[in-house]
This record gives structure tokens, C-alpha cells and sequence, in this order.
């Protein structure tokens, strides 16, 4: 690169100016989700934010427990200042992994040590590190329609490549003839959310049971190991009646990864970890290897006071049962209205066809009314929309005689 020196100003010839080009056409791709809740945020300040019915974004609205703030209260107060605030290990603190292990143990009955546990910044920080600890560039990781658009950039930009099996919209469960289509032997891993972000649907036993005997025939028939990554934020919000298997007990190549994001609605902390199951291939060195990949990648060292109270309230989550209160509204309305949706086991999402193929239309059509909803297309799914209900229920409820109207006056033909 030439740099000429011009009254105290340095420019560089045009045509040797160099950025990422890949970051560069992610600007063109901007998330839907953040672009629509950063509309809802305007449109509150021109009309009252208790007036925009904003279902955009899926940030918890509920407290943490107040057992984490008098943990973290606790910490700040009576402990060593360079112990809470000072870098954690490289792995997390092994006091905090031991009591990730038991607890994991104690739910599960699994046999986790800390050696199995990494400490990571989210469930994102937990992907990142799962992905290269089992794929080399130019592997193929699959994911299931609907998913969460995000995998798309945490795994390509980790050198793999992330195709996506199609939906099974009758339930949300996995398409199996579309994986055996789509299954080749250039696949290492196998990504799953269950409880699912956008559908809200848990895999039920059965999915889990034949997914985990698919990859088994699969590693024999390819002669090598095939990985299943489960991204679990959503874990701990299940809701009465469904079922949520723990995915590591029925397959032992497996990596689970979490997040206290959701369940003890900790967002903003950054706070989860990996848990490779110990029967896996290379146990011992997984969580290790995690460890050299914060070197490459920054996500390293999460708080160190986080990583201590979230220990000290391991089993406990926020007041989670506002969700299904809000669920069983939403889905009420939505069923009475026409829609074809299947009810979710957990989360706080819910995922309805649209009342017109384009989704993006339909959604368009809905923020005249001030009801702000996410088009499915980023999901992998044409034609549905998402709803994120964690919102206040005094608002779910105000904002269903707002849908039924949008739904009257736009589309009165698909009225029960």
C-alpha cells in the first residue's frame, strides 16, 4: 500500500485500498430482527412505546432471580477485588465448571466433569468454539428449517459451510427424507435448537432417538466421526405437556451448548458455556482445545463475578411461567382468527402462517396497525412470521383486539 503525504493529511492510492470484503456485503444483509425492533423503538418515541406492539426482539422481560443479585451483591461486597474482577482462566474458573458438571449430572445423569466444561460468552461464544473444535475449513455443518438466521455467519465465518435441511412445517419436528437427501459424507456436524427459535417446538424422544441412529449408521457408513452441536438457550422454558430430552444422553458425539441468557434472563451479562459429553470422541482434550480457539476468535475469559454468582444459583431460573400464560393467549387468538399455527412446547416464540404467501407483505401490512412481526423468509421458511411474547401480558392482551382488527380489515375473508 503507497501513502503520499499531502499538507499533514496521508491518503493512500485509490486502488490499493483493502478492507474485508465479506464483513463489507454483511452490511448489505443486516438483521431483520434488530432493523424491526430498532423501527419499534422510533415509532415508541412518537407515539408511546405502551402503544407499539412490538414482538421483534427476544429479550427476556422477566427479573433475574433475586438470589443473583444478592450473589453478585454479595461478591462485590465481601470479596477479593482481584478475584471478581480480575481475568478468569482461560477455560473459566474451575470452581464454576465443577458446579456447571454437578449440576448438569444431578438433572441429567450424565457423568460431566469440570475437565468436560468451558466457560464462554453466551451461547454464541459456546458455538463459535464448538464449531472449530470439530470442523476444519470447508466441512459442512447442517441445521434444520426454521433456525435462527444468525448460524448462517457463526458458521460460515468459522471456514465450514452451513446447509439447511427444509422444514417439517406439520410440527416443526425434523424432515428425515429431506436429511437423507441432503446428508453426504463432506458433513461433520449436525446443528440443533430445541426448544426452537423461531417455531418454539421441543424435538420430542422419538426425533432425538432417530436422529442420534441416523448419524450412528452414517459415522459407520462414511468412517468418521459426525458431531451433533445442540444449542440449548431456550432449555429451561418448557411448557406443561411437552417434552424436552436432554440431547446428550442419546448420542455420544454430542456438544451442548447453553446459555443463562433466557433462563435466569441474564442477556446482557454474556454468560454460558460448552459441555462435551464425556463419552465423546476426544473428551478430555475438547474443552481444552476451546482454550486455544479464544486465542483466535477473542471470545475469551467471561466475567469473572458473572461466572461466580451465576454458580451460586445454578438450579434456580427467573419466574419463567409468564410465557406460557402468554403463549396460551396469543395462540388462542391467533387459532380464533384463522391462522395455522402449531403450538409451541417452549421458548417465547410462536409461528404462524401468514394469511398471504409473502410474509414480508403481511408484516409490512401489520406495522400500519403498529404490530411489529418478523417475516419468516431469514428463518428458512417462506410465508410465516415470528412473534417474540416476551413482552409484558397486560400489552399481549391489549395488543389482540389490535390483530383483530389488522386481520378484519386486511384479510376478512380468512375469518372462522
Amino acid at each position: 500500500m503507497q501513502y503520499f503525504i499531502q499538507s499533514s493529511h496521508i491518503t493512500m492510492a485509490e486502488d490499493k485500498i483493502m478492507i474485508n470484503e465479506t464483513y463489507k456485503r454483511m452490511l448489505q444483509g443486516k438483521s431483520v430482527i434488530r432493523e424491526l425492533s430498532e423501527y419499534a423503538t422510533k415509532r415508541g418515541q412518537e407515539i408511546g412505546y405502551e402503544n407499539v406492539f412490538d414482538y421483534s426482539l427476544g429479550n427476556p422481560s422477566v427479573s433475574c432471580p433475586e438470589n443473583y443479585t444478592k450473589a453478585m451483591v454479595d461478591l462485590l461486597l465481601n470479596e477479593d477485588s482481584i478475584t471478581i474482577h480480575g481475568y478468569s482462566p482461560s477455560l473459566g474458573i474451575e470452581s464454576v465448571r465443577k458446579t456447571v458438571a454437578d449440576s448438569l449430572n444431578r438433572r441429567f445423569g450424565m457423568d460431566y466433569e469440570a475437565k468436560h466444561i468451558f466457560m464462554a460468552s453466551g451461547a454464541a461464544g459456546a458455538l463459535a468454539h464448538a464449531f472449530r473444535c470439530v470442523t476444519k475449513p470447508g466441512d459442512e455443518i447442517l441445521t434444520f428449517a426454521p433456525f435462527f438466521p444468525e448460524y448462517t455467519w457463526y458458521v460460515n465465518l468459522s471456514g465450514a459451510k452451513l446447509k439447511v435441511v427444509p422444514a417439517n412445517t406439520e410440527n416443526f419436528q425434523i424432515n428425515f427424507q429431506a436429511l437423507e437427501e441432503i446428508m453426504n459424507e463432506n458433513v461433520a456436524a449436525i446443528l440443533i435448537n430445541t426448544p426452537n427459535n423461531p417455531s418454539g417446538a421441543t424435538f420430542s424422544e422419538e426425533t432425538i432417538e432417530k436422529l442420534a441412529d441416523f448419524l450412528t449408521k452414517k459415522q459407520n457408513e462414511y468412517g468418521h466421526d459426525i458431531f451433533l452441536i445442540s444449542d440449548e438457550p431456550y432449555r429451561e422454558i418448557v411448557f406443561q405437556g411437552a417434552e424436552s430430552p436432554y440431547v446428550s444422553k442419546y448420542y455420544d458425539n454430542s456438544i451442548s451448548c447453553y446459555s443463562f441468557s433466557k433462563s435466569l434472563s441474564l442477556p446482557g451479562e454474556r454468560i454460558g458455556y460448552v459441555a462435551v459429553n464425556p463419552r465423546c470422541k476426544d473428551a478430555d482434550i475438547l474443552a481444552v482445545m476451546c482454550g486455544q480457539i479464544s486465542r483466535g476468535i477473542g471470545h475469551n475469559c467471561p466475567s469473572s463475578s458473572v461466572q461466580l454468582a451465576v454458580a451460586k444459583v445454578i438450579d434456580e431460573t427467573s419466574d419463567l411461567s409468564v410465557y406460557e400464560t402468554n403463549r396460551n393467549l396469543l395462540y388462542h387468538a391467533l387459532t380464533n382468527l384463522g391462522f395455522s399455527v402449531v403450538k409451541p412446547g417452549g421458548t417465547f416464540y410462536i409461528f404462524p402462517k401468514a394469511l398471504e404467501d409473502d410474509a414480508n407483505i403481511f408484516c409490512m401490512k401489520a406495522k400500519k396497525y403498529d404490530l411489529i412481526l418478523v417475516p419468516s423468509d431469514n428463518f428458512g421458511v417462506s410465508g410465516y412470521f415470528r412473534m417474540a411474547y416476551c413482552i409484558d401480558t397486560e400489552k399481549v392482551k391489549r395488543s389482540i383486539p389490535v390483530l383483530e382488527r389488522f386481520v378484519r380489515e386486511e384479510y376478512p375473508n380468512s375469518l372462522c
